[in-house]
């Protein structure tokens, strides 16, 4: 899964992965396709793969979309809230700089003189 996309879609593709194998009369266990999903993550998705192995959770792959939704929108919201935090407080610390620049600017000039 490429960083920024979807992860509805991308489930959607790896059930439909899943659904071939089992066509195939491949004889895979639900561990492995869930392990190949999380696998398949790009890294901002590892607190939430971290979370997943350490609590030992058992669910299907269809819990498991259901959860990786989830997970996409809480860390969506929280991360425009967060780049907006951000973009605040940089464009202020730059003001800051160039007044006190032209203050000290100023004050040079006017000392020069006398």
């Amino acid at each position: 899964m490429a960083q920024g996309s979807s992860v509805q879609s991308h489930g959607v593709k790896m059930l439909s992965l899943v659904e071939k194998l089992n066509d195939l009369k491949v004889g895979v266990d639900n561990d492995t396709y869930i392990d190949v999903i999380l696998q398949s993550l790009p890294l901002s998705y590892d607190p939430f793969i971290i979370n997943y192995n350490m609590n030992g959770l058992e669910k299907s792959i269809h819990q498991l979309i259901n959860m990786l939704l989830q997970y996409e929108t809480l860390t969506h919201k929280s991360m425009s809230a967060v780049v907006v935090g951000e973009a605040s407080t940089s464009k202020a610390k730059g003001k800051r700089v160039e007044r006190w620049k032209r203050k000290k600017g100023k004050g040079k000039a006017a000392a020069t003189t006398i």
